[in-house]
C-alpha cells in the first residue's frame, strides 16, 4: 500500500504521448485511492512535472488526508465535479471485498463513481481515459468507455514494457 514509481512513470510517458505536456494538465484520479499504490506514485509525480490532480471516491476510499499526499491535490467527493473540464481520467480497480462492511454498497459505488459516456462528456473533450489494470467493466467503467475513442487502456498497458525495459537498462548502467 506504499507506492508504484514504474506505473507513474509510464502514466506520465503514456499522458505526454497524447497530450504533449504535463504542466497545468487537469487529471482526475477515481476510485479506491487509500489502498492504491499507483494514485500514491502518481499524485507524487504528476504534481511534480505540473499537473494539478483531484482525487475523487467515497469517504472510506479517499480519506482526507488524502489531500495532503502532495502539492496540487484536491479532493472531490462527486463524480461530477472531479470530472469536470479534466484532460485525463484515471480510473482505479476497486476491489468488491473491500466494500464488504463499508458504508458505502456495490450498488451506490457504480450509481456513483462508475465512469459512464455521460460522465465523460464532462470531461475536455479530447480527455484520455486511463486504468492501470485490471479492469471490471461494469464496476469501474462502463464497456463503451473501456473500449471507446479516448481509452487509452491498452496502451498504456502495453507503455509498461518500453517503460520498464528502460528503468532496467538504467539501473544496470547500460544508460547514462
Amino acid at each position: 500500500m506504499h507506492e508504484h514509481p514504474s506505473q507513474a512513470l509510464l502514466d506520465a510517458y503514456t499522458i505526454l504521448r497524447h497530450k504533449r505536456r504535463l504542466k497545468g494538465l487537469r487529471i482526475a484520479i477515481i476510485g479506491d485511492i487509500y489502498h492504491s499504490r499507483v494514485a500514491r506514485s502518481g499524485c507524487h509525480l504528476l504534481t511534480k512535472l505540473g499537473a494539478k490532480v483531484t482525487l475523487c471516491g467515497p469517504p472510506e476510499f479517499v480519506p482526507d488526508l488524502a489531500a495532503t499526499l502532495a502539492k496540487d491535490v484536491r479532493l472531490a467527493r462527486h463524480l461530477d465535479e472531479a470530472v469536470r473540464g479534466a484532460d485525463v481520467v484515471m480510473l482505479l480497480r476497486v476491489q468488491k471485498e473491500r466494500l464488504a462492511g463499508r458504508k458505502i454498497k456495490l450498488e451506490d459505488y457504480i450509481a456513483r463513481y462508475q465512469m459512464t459516456p455521460a460522465r465523460l462528456k464532462l470531461a475536455q473533450r479530447d480527455a484520455i481515459v486511463m486504468h492501470p489494470g485490471p479492469i471490471i467493466r461494469g464496476l469501474e467503467l462502463t464497456s463503451e468507455i473501456a473500449d471507446g475513442p479516448q481509452s487509452v487502456i491498452v496502451e498504456e498497458v502495453a507503455n509498461g514494457v518500453p517503460v520498464r525495459m528502460a528503468i532496467f537498462a538504467r539501473a544496470m548502467g547500460k544508460i547514462r
